[in-house]
């Protein structure tokens, strides 16, 4: 497998995993999953060096998807109150992502590592 198919087969199991962590890895869901990874494929075959971002665009495009079908997700864990919010992923362009809070600055976990702290 190339280095293109490794990355994207990798972006999409973190992805999952966040989703499964949430309870919201429906059907319909993974279908987004499965589009943001196609757009994704195509967008690093015209920018080869962007192949080390794949992970947290996979995971703002499934998120942006989400908020205008469904809502916000991932919702954050560290402020509970009356006004819920999604989590951002840090650096919104860069390697290493993160889901973090906007409002406190503080990170939550990888991309992928959503089970541990939902």
């Amino acid at each position: 497998m190339d280095q293109l198919e490794q990355t994207l087969h990798t972006a999409r199991a973190l992805v999952l995993a966040d989703l499964e962590a949430g309870k919201v890895a429906e059907a319909d869901v993974v279908s987004l999953v499965e589009e943001a990874v196609s757009h994704r494929r195509w967008w690093v075959e015209q920018w080869p060096d962007g192949i080390g971002f794949v992970h947290g665009l996979i995971a703002q495009d499934v998120q942006d998807a989400l908020l205008d079908r469904y809502g916000r997700w991932p919702l954050c864990p560290v402020c509970l109150g009356s006004d819920p919010h999604a989590l951002e992923v840090e650096p919104p362009l860069g390697e290493d992502p993160h889901w973090v809070c906007g409002k406190t600055t503080t990170s939550v976990a990888r991309v992928g590592a959503l089970n541990k702290c939902l």
